[in-house]
């Protein structure tokens, strides 16, 4: 049976490190954006925190402000990093769901039943949910395979942050059915993907969150095949990032919603990132690479973490204005890090390989099985 030689479609780089980097950045920019409810009483509707009394509010402002932005630089780095390692592996439609599983899983239904045992403590003792109010059978049965976001939720449930988990699942599948079209016509089809989803979110569009998601998923196919036609160089890089950050500024300054400038911003950043991998020819950022693995650690360790805060704070009788202070918010972001990093060493990468391994022994289990039937 012929193979056709899918070669073309992967760059001559192995990792880029400075991409790694930045996920561990966007993902402590999470930090600073959730950094506000410490501050929220023990009341069943949303409240809107004054910012400012944050630490070092003069100097962070952007990143409290702005922080939940880092998801849809999530999403687009998702995109540049799935072409990369799928676009030329002939074998990825029939290991890509187990990689995703063994990837996600563990730690996502870790954190889901830990925060559904925080939630009950905070309930029984104020009478109240911590933040996300709709704990209830329904959203935890839907949050067990990530289906939680799709539309049908009343609004964001138990571990908040892995609504975005949830989104991003839909863009897998879109991006696992499309595998052979984007194969054959990777830039075209990932552009009308994501410029055409993104689009309709712009229009107001059904399910926002999932438009936004697939759309910023495929724009970052997009630039990789981009990438990959030659297009995209330090000397083109840089200049187009850097216009793009100064036209996200002037959008958010110039319209009420912030969505085109938050494309505009992701993809300055993206852009610029990558011009850093690129012209990083002696691998000085190599160490990117190990620092990016704790960021999806940190992304769902941190709320656990907080509500075990607020939970010991409240329990002593320490008003919550300690978090006023900036040793707490130093103590806040450093727990959450070294959490990060501790989950993906001692948790996370172990429970990759046993599911890898328990997958492994089920198959020779079958195999052994079938040729036994045919003796």
């Amino acid at each position: 049976m012929p193979t056709h030689d899918l070669s073309h479609l992967r760059l001559p780089t192995r990792h880029f490190h400075a991409l790694d980097l930045s996920r561990l950045l966007a993902a402590i920019m999470v930090l600073f954006w959730h950094y506000q409810h410490i501050f929220v009483p023990a009341v069943p509707y949303h409240v809107n925190v004054d910012r400012a009394i944050q630490p070092w509010y003069g100097t962070l402002h952007w990143l409290y402000n702005h922080g939940h932005t880092a998801v849809q630089y999530f999403w687009a780095v998702s995109g540049f990093v799935f072409a990369h390692v799928y676009l030329s592996d002939r074998r990825a439609h029939g290991r890509f769901w187990l990689a995703r599983v063994a990837r996600l899983w563990p730690l996502h239904l870790l954190t889901l039943g830990l925060m559904a045992l925080l939630q009950g403590l905070y309930f029984a003792r104020s009478g109240t949910e911590f933040i996300y109010h709709t704990n209830d059978l329904k959203h935890f049965l839907l949050s067990i395979p990530l289906m939680h976001y799709w539309g049908w939720q009343e609004n964001q449930s138990f571990n908040g942050p892995s609504w975005s988990l949830s989104t991003e699942i839909l863009a897998y599948a879109v991006f696992w059915l499309a595998l052979p079209a984007l194969r054959r016509l990777p830039l075209v089809l990932a552009i009308v993907l994501g410029a055409g989803l993104l689009g309709i979110m712009l229009a107001d569009g059904p399910n926002k969150d999932v438009l936004s998601c697939v759309g910023y998923f495929f724009l970052g196919c997009a630039v990789y095949a981009a990438t990959l036609r030659g297009w995209l160089r330090p000397a083109t890089l840089l200049p187009i990032g850097a216009a793009l950050i100064v036209g996200a500024f002037w959008l958010k300054s110039t319209y009420r919603s912030g969505d085109a400038a938050t494309i505009a911003g992701t993809f300055g950043v993206v852009f610029l990132t990558l011009a850093a991998d690129m012209s990083d020819a002696k691998g000085r950022l190599a160490f990117g690479q190990k620092l990016g693995d704790a960021s999806y650690g940190i992304y769902l360790w941190h709320i656990p973490i907080q509500l075990s805060l607020v939970l010991l704070i409240d329990s002593i009788g320490v008003p919550r204005d300690i978090a006023r202070e900036p040793w707490f918010l130093v103590f806040f972001v450093t727990l959450a890090i070294t959490a990060g990093f501790l989950s993906h060493a001692l948790f996370e990468r172990p429970a990759q390989k046993a599911v890898f391994a328990l997958v492994a022994r089920w198959k020779s289990s079958r195999t052994q099985a079938a040729i036994s039937d045919n003796l």
